[in-house]
């Protein structure tokens, strides 16, 4: 995923009510937000070409998300960034164990921010430093620097969140999630990829030849920890390709 935009234990808000855009190539094969039957009781989308996902919530209220960290050189790596989503949510380690586990075993993925813990207790980790952070009450955002780091489309998200006051609609959440408005000259980051793939990448919603917005996301946790989690998929061009819907009843089974 490329955006993250997240109000943790806020007024109105409920436990969580978290919007995102999974940017990736058209060309990567995935399928859209469903049920994994393998692992009961737990949603998310699937990447095809290495079995990961980008953002992962379980009957247990575990949940993951990941986004690439950018720093201007390409990616090696021996393992995909995804599998450490469905790692976390499929499997019992609590946040403490599994960040040991990562301090251990990130160099072996691509440079990653790892949002993970329970929809009531979240935390951070970030590979390059591999440090471990809890996460405070708020509105929050993540991109492909580190957790809060002001960047054009992260502070334009995050308004439109704060700007709710309670949890959207999917509407509400897709609009903001579709908007294209690039950053100015003077708003681009600087991670050594050139001023022109700044621009291009400085959107919410980002429509490029071969590289774009794949999918946006709305997941709602009310305070007592009832989860509802929609997707809607994009294709070339900015075009939707389908819409999804689930619900997770706290301590329920499916």
């Amino acid at each position: 995923m490329c955006i993250i935009a997240f109000a943790y234990k806020t007024p109105g808000m409920g436990q969580l009510v978290l919007l995102a855009n999974r940017d990736e190539y058209y060309a990567r094969p995935a399928e859209p937000l469903d049920w994994w039957p393998e692992f009961p009781n737990t949603l998310g989308g699937r990447d095809q070409q290495s079995g990961g996902s980008w953002l992962m919530v379980d009957g247990r209220n575990r949940i993951a998300a990941v986004t690439n960290f950018r720093d201007g050189f390409p990616p090696k790596a021996e393992r995909s960034r995804g599998e450490l989503v469905r790692r976390f949510v499929t499997g019992d380690d609590d946040p403490f164990a599994f960040a040991d586990w990562l301090r251990e075993e990130c160099h072996r993925y691509a440079p990653f921010n790892l949002l993970f813990g329970t929809t009531s207790d979240l935390f951070f980790f970030h590979s390059p430093g591999r440090q471990i952070a809890r996460v405070t009450p708020g509105i929050h955002t993540l991109s492909n620097a580190t957790l809060d780091t002001p960047w054009f489309k992260s502070q334009r998200l995050a308004e439109y969140l704060g700007e709710f006051g309670r949890p959207p609609t999917e509407e509400q959440a897709y609009a903001a999630l579709s908007d294209p408005t690039p950053a100015g000259p003077g708003h681009l980051p600087n991670t050594r990829i050139g001023l022109a793939l700044e621009k291009t990448l400085s959107p919410i919603f980002i429509q490029g030849r071969d590289y774009g917005t794949r999918a946006s996301m709305l997941l709602t946790v009310s305070s007592r920890g009832d989860i509802g989690f929609s997707e809607l998929s994009w294709g070339l061009a900015g075009r939707e390709t389908g819409r999804r819907h689930y619900n997770l009843r706290a301590g329920q089974a499916r």
